[in-house]
């Protein structure tokens, strides 16, 4: 549950979920269900090869009983380009009464026509002469209109949707990345210790690990192995203590922690808060998890296990603001963990 609650919280992945939601809920829910798109008044260009040679047929036909050359010429029109070519391919069919063409083309194009009235040409049957003719054009939502319709509504529920996983939990006045983000970045900043420059030995194993305020579940470890690649133990940090009431917790002190595969038990000391370590109910309280200590800018904490040493480096240290005592809560804490194997091990 925590792995998918980091990867909501990343922008990207909570955009890329709200697009692919946005798309689920536009096109098959409101484009293909609630809303599908309805093709009427579709114009003659607009259909089968088959399809236009019947309406060019029934435009002749029924111009041959009619008579009416306002809707010869508009029906004609209707077929643009491509008009002289269906009535050329519709002049092929036996069935079409050439007289009937004559006629229509003539009123159609305005001007006397290469073909001429065959006299001899059969009467058509009135019954079959006009079958159905196009009503007139209505007015209605064109496919571009609700194509853009549809695209608002997936941008506007993918924003709201990026809104409400990332925007809203953000603080007033952050950076724009949530705690967990904003740790990476210092931790990828923050300057290792060169031991060697010290004269000591290098360590076997070296971390860092920052908490950000707003982090609830804080809670750092590390595997521990030899260069072999044998695995010696783990070590880590994590929140001990709360202080106050509401979100985010305001963290009063860490336990620092290493386990050596080779003890029976698990080593721990407790950093405290400036209030929580001068604050003798908090400071007994916490006494039972492990040794007190007081954070503070470059304080150097040594734990020690039946093989292992491991020593804790404050990095930075940054106390929130707010209505709670000074320094009684912690908004940034950088810890550098350095493990070696205790000499003649």
């Amino acid at each position: 549950m925590e792995k998918i609650r980091e990867l909501v919280n990343k922008p990207l992945v909570a955009a890329g979920l709200g697009f692919v939601l946005g798309l689920i809920i536009g096109l098959p829910i409101l484009g293909w269900g609630l809303m599908p798109v309805k093709w009427t008044d579709a114009g003659p260009q607009q259909l089968r090869e088959d399809l236009q040679k019947d309406y060019m047929r029934m435009s002749i036909e029924s111009y041959g009983i009619n008579s009416d050359d306002a809707k010869a010429k508009a029906r004609w029109d209707e077929f643009g380009a491509q008009a002289e070519e269906v009535f050329n391919s519709v002049l092929a069919d036996p069935s079409v009464n050439p007289d009937w063409a004559a006629r229509f083309i003539n009123a159609a194009q305005g001007s006397v026509s290469a073909i001429e009235p065959n006299a001899e040409a059969e009467t058509p049957v009135v019954g079959e002469a006009e079958t159905s003719v196009p009503a007139e054009e209505k007015p209605g939502i064109s496919p571009v209109t609700l194509l853009a319709i549809f695209c608002g509504l997936t941008l506007i529920i993918g924003g709201a949707l990026v809104y409400i996983l990332v925007l809203r939990k953000r603080k007033p006045g952050a950076s724009g990345f949530s705690p967990m983000q904003q740790a990476v970045e210092f931790n990828r900043e923050a300057e290792h210790t060169d031991y060697a420059a010290e004269g000591q030995a290098p360590p076997v194993s070296q971390f860092m690990t920052t908490y950000m305020l707003g982090d609830d579940l804080y809670d750092d470890s590390f595997s521990i192995d030899s260069p072999t690649g044998e695995f010696l133990g783990e070590c880590g940090v994590g929140i001990s203590d709360t202080i106050g009431v509401g979100d985010p917790k305001k963290v009063t002190a860490f336990e620092v922690w290493l386990f050596d595969k080779n003890d029976i038990q698990t080593v721990t000391k407790v950093l405290m808060s400036e209030h929580a370590y001068n604050d003798p109910t908090i400071s007994q309280r916490l006494a039972s998890k492990g040794e007190p200590v007081l954070i503070m800018p470059g304080e150097r904490i040594l734990l020690e296990t039946a093989t292992l040493q491991l020593e804790a480096r404050v990095v930075d240290v940054n106390y929130g603001q707010g209505a709670l005592p000074t320094n009684s809560f912690l908004d940034r804490l950088t810890l550098e963990l350095s493990v070696w194997n205790k000499p003649g091990m």
